[in-house]
């Protein structure tokens, strides 16, 4: 069967797949007795009503393109990075370690300083199941599990032991000092109506900017060619002399690296200081976004701006209508990964069919009529 129109694979599947979910959220909304077309209103209002509720989509949207790129860039070589939440954790270890550590005379100085060493210490941790894959043969998926659980053991006892305020009870690292600050989006979008009660901050930029040199990397390098070559067929790869565990390492390195971004936006731009399960299962969602992405920077973008309204708007949902609780939102952040990652086959197929058909009529009518 002839492909689909790329355009058609990046936005219109997940489009389809996303009003599927929402008509099914919609039924089990009524279900429990409320309307469905208020809690929408509700949704989308919080979510894109405001300048607040789009200061806190577009932060909830930055970390998810960090991580959903982070998925993004190791499926593109068949690696299924599941590590992102540990990965953006170290990051988030990294940042306070460098900030905590020099007295910085301005924030673009500390943002160059904590964005090194969020990718160091996020890229080192992504390296050690890269290595047990490329060397040992252990599965990228359990080891990276299993790396969570760690990152998130060794963050509680730095900060309860070691970083921790002499005199605090809160597990959290001292505040860091205000030269170190990251401009919100009060300062470079005051006049759009954003106030310093939003979290979002110049984070969004560099998110947008990895975006970009993803795309370069994967669609218009040599080793983004030899990514891609390793993931469609390891054997005919190595075939090609391209060596396997060069490949692993640094798409391993490069995905880290990235979900390490996330700690930008959340520890240097929005506590301020390193705080407990500040990733907040980040992680996670970031394999959703890649997943109804298509492990794309643009669809990633789309992807992470819909979870990132679903997060906000969520939110102000569970306030305006009691009667829809916190799971009753992760229910419908769930139907959506559902019906964009497991059930993707239900949409793809009959959309696939559907574009043959219409390029099977378009050639028949450019075929020359022999009884002309």
């Amino acid at each position: 069967m002839d492909k689909m129109p790329k355009w058609a694979d990046v936005v219109l599947i997940p489009l389809i797949s996303v009003i599927l979910a929402l008509l099914v959220s919609g039924l089990v909304v009524a279900i429990i007795g409320e309307s469905p077309w208020r809690a929408m209103q509700v949704m989308v209002k919080g979510a894109f009503g405001s300048a607040y509720g789009w200061g806190y989509t577009l932060y909830y949207a930055t970390n998810f393109i960090f991580t959903g790129l982070a998925v993004a860039v190791a499926f593109h070589a068949r690696l299924f990075n599941i590590g992102g939440e540990g990965q953006a954790a170290l990051g988030g270890l990294g940042v306070a370690v460098i900030l905590l550590a020099v007295d910085w005379p301005h924030w673009t100085l500390a943002l160059a300083a904590a964005m090194g060493f969020a990718m160091l210490f996020s890229a080192l941790w992504a390296a050690v199941p890269a290595y047990l894959q490329a060397k040992r043969g252990s599965h990228i998926v359990i080891t990276t599990i299993m790396f969570n659980y760690i990152a998130s053991a060794l963050l509680v006892y730095l900060l309860v032991n070691v970083l921790r305020v002499e005199g605090s009870m809160a597990p959290e690292s001292a505040s860091f000092a205000a030269a170190t600050h990251l401009p919100s989006a009060a300062d470079f979008a005051g006049g759009l109506g954003f106030r310093g009660s939003t979290p979002l901050n110049i984070s969004i930029f560099l998110a947008l900017i990895a975006c970009v040199l993803v795309w370069l990397l994967i669609w218009r390098t040599r080793l983004g060619y030899e990514i891609r070559a390793f993931g469609h067929s390891e054997t005919a790869a190595v075939y090609a002399g391209i060596n396997p565990t060069k490949i692993i390492m640094i798409t391993m390195l490069i995905s880290g690296a990235l979900a390490g971004m996330m700690a930008i936006n959340v520890v240097m731009g929005e506590a301020e200081r390193l705080v407990l399960d500040f990733v907040e299962g980040a992680g996670f969602v970031g394999i959703a976004v890649a997943l109804m992405g298509r492990s794309h920077p643009v669809g990633v973008v789309l992807a992470a701006l819909l979870f990132g309204a679903l997060y906000q708007g969520g939110a102000e949902l569970q306030f305006e209508m009691p009667a829809i609780s916190r799971e009753m939102i992760v229910v419908i952040q769930a139907l959506v990964i559902l019906f964009t990652g497991a059930l993707d086959n239900m949409v793809r197929m009959p959309v696939q069919k559907l574009f043959l058909a219409l390029k099977r009529r378009r050639d028949d009518a450019a075929r020359p009529n022999p009884a002309e």
